[in-house]
């Protein structure tokens, strides 16, 4: 009898953990996507009274919330060519030189992300005031870019440090110059794991909301930071069509490099070597 209550306790505790999980994750979305179509819902009623688009068309209707909208999408991918302008070397150089400080530098740059940014972004406001960087799509660069270089740096390093030498060597052999191997073989093998850092920081730059506030409010508001204000002034319906808005892009993202996510890319790039 013991033999046979164990599958049977395990069977349950898994059913159990399955349905918390499924409404923790899935109620959130079921409940935006019922009030981003409900034209009101009055409790106890168990659905809405009646179904509308209004909302959508007085959100794509808002100046403020579309220049929200342009600005993150104009922002955002600026912040991620700069992060791989700054990041993609520093990454090359961390996976194939062996330096004094190596290993600290790649702690200290995980680290940044182990602290409550809000302490640092004030600090900063002295500085942008001093810069002239306040209200300002620079400055705005800059806070958001402070996110991305642990992936633009950690992920892309374990990716060429995963380039076999061996093929390099071949190439070189073959009468390559340095650069059309680094081109042709090892950017290429590389390049998939490029891709998971420049998703995730496009991902933690689209979602950067307190730096943003602190050094765009109020003339650059991005959607992060109009969430604020939606919360506070706006019909819930509308925040709910515009949280749907603002998750599309990490939704699209993330199912375009399931692959190499689910691959081990990006659990491998965070393996110090």
């Amino acid at each position: 009898m013991p033999l046979l209550r164990a599958p049977l306790i395990r069977g349950g505790v898994i059913a159990v953990f399955t349905l918390v999980l499924t409404v923790f994750v899935l109620g959130p979305i079921v409940w935006l996507g019922a009030h981003a179509f409900a034209e009101s819902w009055t409790y106890p009623r168990l659905l809405p009274d009646g179904w509308t688009l209004r909302w959508w068309s007085a959100v794509l209707a808002d100046p403020a919330l579309g220049a929200s909208i342009q600005n993150s999408l104009t922002i955002t991918p600026i912040v991620v060519l700069v992060s791989a302008v700054v990041c993609l070397p520093a990454a090359y150089a961390f996976a194939r030189f062996d330096f004094p400080g190596r290993r600290l530098l790649l702690i200290g740059l995980f680290a940044t992300n182990a602290f409550p940014k809000m302490g640092l972004f004030a600090t900063l406001a002295s500085v942008y005031y001093a810069l002239g960087l306040m209200n300002t799509v620079a400055g705005v660069v800059i806070v958001q870019l402070l996110g991305t270089i642990v992936f633009m740096t950690w992920i892309p390093s374990a990716a060429f440090a995963g380039v076999p030498r061996s093929l390099e060597e071949a190439a070189r052999d073959a009468g390559a110059s340095r650069l059309r191997v680094f081109f042709t073989v090892t950017l290429r093998m590389a390049l998939p794991g490029i891709l998971v850092g420049a998703v995730m920081a496009f991902l933690a730059a689209f979602d950067e909301a307190q730096g943003t506030y602190l050094v765009g409010a109020p003339d650059i508001l991005t959607m992060p930071t109009q969430m604020y204000s939606l919360v506070l002034n706006y019909p819930k319906q509308v925040a709910a069509v515009f949280s749907i808005l603002l998750a599309i892009p990490s939704v699209v993202l993330l199912l375009a490099v399931r692959k190499h996510v689910m691959g081990g890319q990006l659990a491998e790039g965070f393996q110090i070597k």
